[in-house]
């Protein structure tokens, strides 16, 4: 059985996206450079935690991290990476209201699971066989994930930012010790990995 790690991007005071997250702004109120620049524009310098983020045999995302509809799926979105999203794989997409499975080219299928975060890993396990399952965010799912003792690994791309607020990583998540397993600074990002408790 694989593991189940995390990659999320973070400013200095820990949030992962900022206020008024809307379509215009899947981030928020900020410039998204300062939290994604390292992957973008020094791609090559980041090359191995880039690749690292989507090596994995299923990924859960919250429905937030999918798109910008809220509520009764009343538009046809289908997410915000174009026709090829990164996953090529069975991406399994947490909501309370329920839609058919979305295929899109290069291997990427949406799943949509509507009772819960243990019902979604429990899918992504049988989907990734022998492969780790990336927790691909936003900050609250993966604070769920981390707070019921599902992580095992937890990789923080911290960013020279400030936001002040906005959706944080860690709100809600139980006290706990974290194993320091590697740091790796680089221009625009220190790349963290710790390894999680696990019940």
């Amino acid at each position: 059985m694989g593991k189940v790690y995390s990659d999320i991007a973070v400013s200095l005071d820990g949030f992962a996206a900022g206020v008024n997250q809307r379509e215009e702004k899947p981030l928020g109120e900020i410039d998204e450079n300062w939290l994604h620049g390292w992957m973008f524009e020094t791609p090559d310098e980041n090359r191995a935690e880039i690749d690292a983020i989507v090596d994995s045999g299923a990924t859960i995302m919250g429905r937030n991290m999918f798109g910008p509809v809220r509520g009764e799926w009343d538009r046809d979105w289908r997410g915000w990476w174009g026709p090829n999203p990164p996953y090529h794989g069975p991406v399994f997409v947490l909501t309370h209201f329920g839609h058919d499975p979305i295929e899109m080219e290069g291997g990427t299928t949406f799943h949509f699971v509507t009772d819960g975060i243990e019902s979604a890993m429990e899918q992504a396990r049988d989907a990734a066989g022998d492969r780790d399952i990336s927790i691909a965010g936003g900050a609250s799912t993966l604070n769920q994930y981390l707070a019921a003792g599902l992580l095992d690994e937890l990789r923080l791309h911290v960013t020279p930012c400030i936001l002040g607020a906005g959706e944080r990583v860690l709100d809600g998540v139980p006290a706990q010790q974290l194993e320091l397993v590697s740091v790796r600074p680089a221009s625009r990002v220190t790349h963290l990995t710790y390894r999680a408790a696990r019940p």
